[in-house]
Order: structure tokens, then C-alpha cells, then sequence
């Protein structure tokens, strides 16, 4: 074999496994990628079917129920409701009316989450929450107001 040859067989070579590598770290990222969702955006079915994903909003007040270590309760955006069944030790910052971020996926219309995180202190909420919370409010009230991206106030949307 050609040393010119030798040195094209070895760059292919490189190519091959390099692309390789990188399809598998692609592949392996797109699985462990978790999308966060409102209850307003589950209800009109954007989360994915069979897939885990990430609900978030607020725990309706009165709706927890505990039988050991099972719980159940109801995430709200204040537009829509989701309820929500998780076995195991809840944090202890979760409470009636406290944000919630649950992962895990939709079964027969209620959420099995597999964790559940509470906010660490009265001020916090995920950024993604917030907003989904501060659009079904929005929503609620008839018309929708456009935000720019410096944050003011647009024209209301018909």
C-alpha cells in the first residue's frame, strides 16, 4: 500500500469514529433532554405521549391527599388543572398553594411523577413556571397583552 493510501485509509478511518462519537453523545443527550410544561399545555395535549416530562405550577389548595407513602394532589396553572400521584418522601417545603415542579409522564390523565421539587423560598419560581402561570392569567382575563423583549407593555391583542 502507498504511503499516500495509508494516510487516506487513516483519515477515513478518524472520520468514521469521530462521527461515531458524536452520533452517540447526540443520542444520548436527545434522551435525557426533559421539557417543562404548564397544566394549560398538557391539557391542550403539547406534552409528549409516553415520554418524561417536566409539569409545573401551583399545588391547588385542599387537594393533597397522603395514604402512606402515596400521595395525590392537583398542579394548577389557574386556567387548568392536572392531577398528580407520587409515592414517596415529599420535600419539605412542598405545601398546599407553593410552587411545584414534578417529572415523570401522563398515564390515563393523571400526571405519575417519579420526583417532585418545591420552590426554596416564597420569592422563587422557575422562569418557565412564572411565565406559563403569568400567560393562563392573562388568558383568563380576555384579552392578551404582548410583551416586548425589554419587558414593556405592548398594544392588547384583539
Amino acid at each position: 500500500m502507498k504511503p499516500r493510501h495509508k494516510r487516506l485509509a487513516l483519515a477515513s478511518g478518524v472520520l468514521v469514529a469521530v462521527g461515531a462519537i458524536a452520533a452517540l453523545v447526540l443520542n444520548a443527550f436527545e434522551s435525557n433532554l426533559v421539557f417543562f410544561y404548564s397544566p394549560s399545555q398538557v391539557a391542550a395535549h403539547e406534552a409528549p405521549a409516553n415520554r418524561t416530562f417536566r409539569l409545573g405550577g401551583m399545588v391547588e389548595t385542599g387537594s393533597v391527599q397522603r395514604d402512606g407513602l402515596q400521595v395525590s394532589f392537583v398542579v394548577t396553572d389557574t386556567a387548568r388543572t392536572i392531577p398528580v400521584r407520587y409515592e414517596g418522601i415529599l420535600p419539605d417545603l412542598f405545601k398546599e398553594g407553593k410552587g411545584v415542579v414534578a417529572q415523570g409522564q401522563l398515564r390515563d390523565g393523571v400526571f405519575v411523577a417519579r420526583e417532585v421539587l418545591a420552590k426554596h423560598d416564597e420569592n422563587y419560581m422557575p422562569p418557565e413556571a412564572a411565565e406559563a402561570l403569568k400567560k393562563a392569567q392573562q388568558g383568563q382575563a380576555g384579552g392578551a397583552t404582548v410583551l416586548e423583549s425589554n419587558g414593556q407593555h405592548a398594544r392588547p391583542q384583539p
